[in-house]
């Protein structure tokens, strides 16, 4: 699950434009996620400039020898 942290956001949109489905809402004051809708690829994780955003999930790196 993605979750906003302390609600930091600056609502440049970068998030909301790379979401393959639609899972981010931005309002005047507030950003929310769909969590019925988002699939947990964390692209928007990747591109935040700012770091708000965060998976409360932890994957598992895979090693390559």
């Amino acid at each position: 699950m993605i979750l906003v942290k302390d609600n930091r956001c600056d609502f440049c949109g970068t998030c909301v434009a790379v979401c393959p489905v639609d899972a981010i809402e931005l309002r005047e004051a507030d950003i929310s996620i769909i969590h019925d809708t988002c699939i947990d690829c964390d692209i928007c994780i990747w591109v935040c400039p700012i770091d708000v955003l965060s998976s409360d999930e932890k994957k598992e790196e895979v090693k390559h020898d």
